[in-house]
């Protein structure tokens, strides 16, 4: 016999994640984000934040998280557990945070990635964003060496 699969469930974040946030955060980047500055930023109000949740309702699988100005929105940063990866939760995060940037008045969104990140980089281009500029050294990969960055753009309709 089959185990069920479970779909992950797509939900707002609040403070209350900021820990599982972190923690699933310094599995996805050499440099993670403290707990602290991503509590902040869901503290506020111009964040939009998204979660994937497995079966258990502490069981973070991946995140997304936005901020929203006037009638622009940036993705700060999106994260996948290495277990979920290539499962296309990422896509499903950024279609759910997508549709909310939009109905909270966001006409464009933009991000950087680094330029070598091609799994990223292939997602984006998935969803219509186009390169719109550059940020030299503006990353650090894991040995400490500058890696440049492209800003990216898309539509929101």
């Amino acid at each position: 016999m089959f185990a069920k699969t479970f779909a992950p469930q797509i939900r707002r974040l609040g403070v209350d994640d900021g820990a599982a946030c972190a923690a699933l955060h310094a599995s996805a980047f050499a440099f993670p984000w403290p707990q602290g500055d991503i509590e902040t930023l869901l503290l506020e109000r111009t964040t939009v934040a998204d979660g994937a949740f497995g079966s258990k309702t502490d069981d973070l699988q991946g995140f997304i998280l936005c901020r929203l100005a006037a009638d622009e929105a940036e993705i700060l940063t999106i994260a996948v557990a290495p277990r979920k990866r290539r499962k296309g939760l990422a896509g499903r995060l950024m279609t759910a945070s997508i549709a909310r940037l939009s109905t909270l008045g966001a006409k464009s969104l933009f991000l950087e990635v680094e330029a070598e990140n091609t799994a990223a980089r292939a997602l984006y281009k998935r969803f219509g964003f186009a390169t719109v500029g550059e940020r030299k050294s503006y990353y650090r990969k894991a040995d400490g060496t500058p890696a440049l960055a492209y800003i990216l753009r898309r539509t929101i309709v």
